[in-house]
């Protein structure tokens, strides 16, 4: 699903009024589509509220009341300021309600009012505030968005709920918590990511009559929600004819001793993900654990250090190995020492690691937190050869961009952008609603997963199926997409099965084929 930000909305608005598409008619086609909403999800004779704000959300509102009384509807209106401060479309849109008989009221500014007022109602009707949020609700905006938070009934936002940041999902420092909301013409970013989502109860699309030439602008990188249908185009057939070297060869660099957990998951996570063959590269006392973890991965054992770890010695095996394979995964459980820092800037120099895809993760971005330029000139030249994906979860992002794990998540969308265009690579923020993003100022949200998978050894899994797609052919950007939306989809469903509490990384990794047949089937596929 194509996401847009508050920007891009506006921008889209004027580009259809250029077209000849006048805002009041934008205006009417939204109000008219709330009424529709409302009247699917009420009875005839249930009392509505309709809340209006003195800006265009507002006028959207006032639309909707004229709607459900032209339905038979009993429809009362509350206007946030005096008449004559409305202007616009929205005063245009007032006057139609005045002349149409609709009971107008100036909104309580007290709490016990504002309570009395809205009890009776079945449905209020959230027209405030709109996209042009941006910072801390003036008063007595607080106040009513709180009275609507006590209201018993069934809320239903326009567009987004009042107090919510379009872009961000940040509420500010409060938002309406609807029950439905009403998205107009294009879908914003903040209803999807958290903690918005939890504001926005269900969402519905509504077309408004955006012409398609006003939707389209070359000079703004789209913006998606991940979806299985496009998942599903994304993910290579598989042939009757088809056989092991056909679905690509991953080498996976990974594990310690103590740390040999890490590496079994990505090799299992990435042959769950359709990998014909991987190579199980890990230090040389912890080869005959991994092989006796998963008999289905090659293993190698490499040089490692006196303490178990790989060190710049195996440098040298690990380009060799990679030589007749497809992709590389590195990072997950190799330790952050200093010979292993060693290593990882020995092979991220090397033109024979960067002529082939990658993903990096864990330990390996810890690593390359230290020198970030390290991590600057792997990504320049693998983005002028095949690409490279990084995983890191909010900490390690942290430590890559120089700031903390709190600005993190204030603008997860952000940050997750400034790394993608940063390193050269396809970023991949990990957490609830995990986010993409590629050097070009693409990004998606991810909204498949549960809390279930906030323990031990997902990332790891994730790595696992990210390396498995890159080793199929499948572009970074791709591989990275489809690897999270199939990742928490599998969570989704092993968590269905056995419940979310006590889930484990390795069952997650092993519902992978299930997830894939699902968006398959879904897309009408054979699974």
């Amino acid at each position: 699903m194509r996401l847009a930000t508050a920007a891009m909305v506006r921008e889209a608005d004027g580009r259809a009024e250029a077209l000849g598409v006048p805002t009041r008619i934008l205006m009417e086609n939204a109000g008219a589509r709330v009424a529709d909403l409302v009247q699917r999800i009420t009875r005839p004779g249930d009392p509505v509220l309709v809340f209006c704000g003195r800006g265009n959300n507002g006028g959207d509102g006032l639309v909707a009341a004229r709607h459900l009384r032209d339905a038979g509807r009993r429809v009362r209106v509350w206007l946030a300021a005096a008449e004559d401060a409305y202007t616009g479309d929205a005063a245009a849109n007032l006057d139609l309600v005045r002349r149409w008989g609709i009971d107008l009221k100036l909104a309580p500014r007290e709490a016990l009012a504002l309570d009395h007022g809205l009890a009776g109602h079945r449905v209020v009707v959230d027209a405030l505030l709109g996209t042009g949020v941006t910072g801390p609700l003036r008063d007595p905006y607080p106040l009513w968005v709180a009275a609507l938070n006590r209201f018993e009934g069934t809320v239903v936002s326009v567009d987004l709920p009042s107090g919510l940041d379009a872009d961000t999902g940040q509420a500010h420092p409060e938002a309406v918590r609807a029950h439905w909301t009403v998205t107009l013409g294009l879908a914003k970013p903040g209803l999807f990511l958290l903690p918005g989502a939890e504001y926005a109860g269900r969402v519905e699309v509504a077309s408004i009559g955006l012409p398609p030439e006003a939707l389209e602008d070359p000079a703004q990188a789209p913006i998606e929600l991940l979806e299985g249908r496009d998942v599903a185009a994304l993910l290579p057939a598989r042939p009757a004819d088809s056989h092991k070297g056909t679905y690509g060869h991953l080498l996976v660099v990974a594990g310690s001793q103590g740390m040999s957990g890490a590496a079994v998951l990505v090799a299992r996570a990435a042959l769950r993900s359709g990998a014909g063959l991987v190579t199980l590269a890990v230090p040389a006392s912890v080869q005959a654990q991994a092989a006796a973890s998963l008999p289905e991965a090659l293993t190698h054992g490499l040089p490692e250090t006196s303490e178990g770890t790989l060190g710049v010695e195996a440098a040298r095996e690990v380009v060799r190995l990679l030589g007749p394979r497809d992709a590389l995964a590195l990072g997950p459980g190799i330790g952050a020492g200093r010979e292993t820092a060693a290593l990882v800037f020995e092979l991220l120099s090397r033109e024979e690691i960067v002529v082939k895809p990658c993903v990096l993760d864990a330990d390996a971005l810890t690593l390359l937190a230290r020198e970030p330029r390290r991590l600057d000139e792997a990504g320049r030249a693998l983005g002028a050869a095949l690409g490279m994906v990084i995983t890191p979860h909010p900490g390690e992002m942290a430590r890559l961009l120089g700031c903390t794990a709190g600005d993190v998540q204030a603008d997860r969308p952000g940050k997750v952008r400034e790394a993608a265009t940063r390193f050269g690579a396809v970023a991949v923020l990990k957490g609830a609603r995990t986010l993409v993003a590629d050097p070009a100022g693409r990004w998606a949200i991810n909204p498949t997963g549960n809390a279930g998978m906030a323990t031990g050894g997902m990332g790891d899994v994730l790595t696992g199926a990210v390396g498995a797609l890159l080793a199929q052919g499948l572009a970074p950007w791709d591989a990275a997409r489809a690897a999270v939306y199939l990742h928490g989809l599998a969570g989704d469903l092993a968590a269905a099965e056995r419940g979310a509490a006590g889930l484990l990384a390795s069952e997650v990794a092993d519902h992978l084929p299930a997830a894939r047949r699902r968006v398959l089937e879904e897309a009408g596929q054979d699974g």
